[in-house]
């Protein structure tokens, strides 16, 4: 009779396999992956259970349904007439607009503090230092109100509305300005600008290389402005001037005329991009703090100015350090804007809020939302990381 024993091959094999950095690493993945497509199996079932005791089955044919409800800005044309699905586009536009516009202002406002805390004038640097820890400290929602309850609302009305340059004004209805008018040849003023941004673009790409071969450097920014200006310019003059504008006039009432911004998205804007502004200027600060001080007084010593060697040296290292930092803070701005539900700007959660409240689809709503923000956080990370590697250092 033959006598037959377990062989230790096959086991020693699999701890040899697992003892492979490579072999261990596609295990745990697709043992993560595993793990949470079962956590969303989980969660998917109980929902559709849910639905299914409650009588309600799971859909977006209510987004063809009439809105039946009105918007305080919308960027498209929008009536209570169209559909929900318009109203998600107005708010979804809404949140892209205080999105992109918030980033901006709190760069600016960012770079401009940080950098005033590293000046050697003791009261811009105290300034910029109160100013961090005073709105940095301060919950977002808290400071949102601040603008909006404690200051836009104490404005005159608009028979009193405050008078400002350029024919506009500024009161408790919010800031209205001249809306320009667009003639039949402003498309060829368009394509004259698109041209003049290809030829700067060409131009720096030219300057920068004529500079790494032969050292010598080209003046980019007077040609650009030059570029900018001019061509557009002679593109308006040649087709008539075709721009006119409509200017708001004050009523016994309200402000007839022009363009509106309303008190909720300036205090939207004001409250997010102050707030913002106090992380990205600790980052800037930290990202100039990063670059070796040799760095400076080696162009210092080569006879540079202070400027031209921020502007030329510094910046350029320290933005190495302060993109990928830069890039959550930008996320963090998309996702606060959420926060706009508490004052009544038409962003997407209040239009999808709603919706919600008026057809009882509670799950599709969340669902849009979570789909739309997560597109927003990667479109962004995507861009800014090929940004970050647009500016990483490359060795000769």
């Amino acid at each position: 009779m033959a006598i037959t024993t377990n062989s230790p091959e096959g086991g020693s094999a699999f701890v040899s396999a697992l003892n492979n950095p490579k072999v261990r690493g596609v295990f745990y993945q697709v043992l993560a992956i595993v793990i949470l497509v079962g956590i969303g199996a989980v969660i998917f079932y109980n929902t559709a259970r849910n639905l299914h005791d409650l009588n309600r089955s799971f859909g977006f044919g209510f987004l063809e349904g009439r809105a039946g409800f009105n918007l305080g800005q919308a960027l498209i044309p929008y009536s209570s007439d169209s559909t929900n699905t318009d109203a998600l586009i107005v708010g979804l536009l809404n949140t892209l607009l205080i999105s992109v516009v918030g980033i901006v202002a709190a760069t600016i406002v960012g770079f401009i503090i940080g950098i005033g805390r590293l000046s050697n004038n003791w009261l811009i640097a105290k300034l910029s230092q109160t100013y961090v820890e005073i709105f940095r400290n301060i919950p977002p929602l808290l400071v949102i109100f601040f603008w909006y309850s404690g200051v836009l609302v104490l404005l005159p009305q608009a028979r009193d509305a405050v008078h400002l340059p350029f024919f506009s004004y500024l009161s408790n209805r919010g800031l209205a300005f001249p809306s320009p008018i667009f003639g039949a040849g402003m498309r060829v003023v368009g394509i004259a600008l698109l041209i003049a941004i290809a030829t700067v673009f060409f131009v720096a790409r030219w300057a920068h290389r004529r500079q790494a071969a032969t050292g010598q450097q080209f003046h980019t920014i007077w040609a650009s402005i030059g570029i900018l200006i001019g061509l557009p310019l002679l593109a308006f003059l040649a087709t008539g001037m075709p721009l006119s504008f409509d200017y708001p006039i004050a009523g016994k009432f309200n402000l007839t005329g022009g363009t509106v911004v309303g008190p909720e998205f300036i205090a939207l804007l004001l409250a997010l991009s102050l707030y913002t502004a106090t992380y990205i200027a600790e980052i800037v600060r930290a990202g100039i703090r990063g670059v070796a001080k040799g760095q400076s007084e080696a162009a210092g010593a080569l006879g540079l100015r202070a400027s031209a060697i921020n502007r030329l040296i510094v910046i350029p290292q320290a933005m190495r350090i302060i993109i990928p930092p830069l890039t959550s803070q930008y996320l963090n701005l998309i996702k606060n804007s959420s926060l706009a539900i508490a004052i009544g700007y038409a962003d997407l959660v209040a239009v999808g809020g709603v919706i919600l409240n008026q057809s009882g689809r509670a799950v599709e709503v969340v669902v849009i939302w979570m789909v739309i923000y997560l597109a927003l956080s990667i479109v962004t990370s995507l861009f800014m990381n090929w940004f970050n590697a647009k500016m990483a250092l490359v060795e000769r």
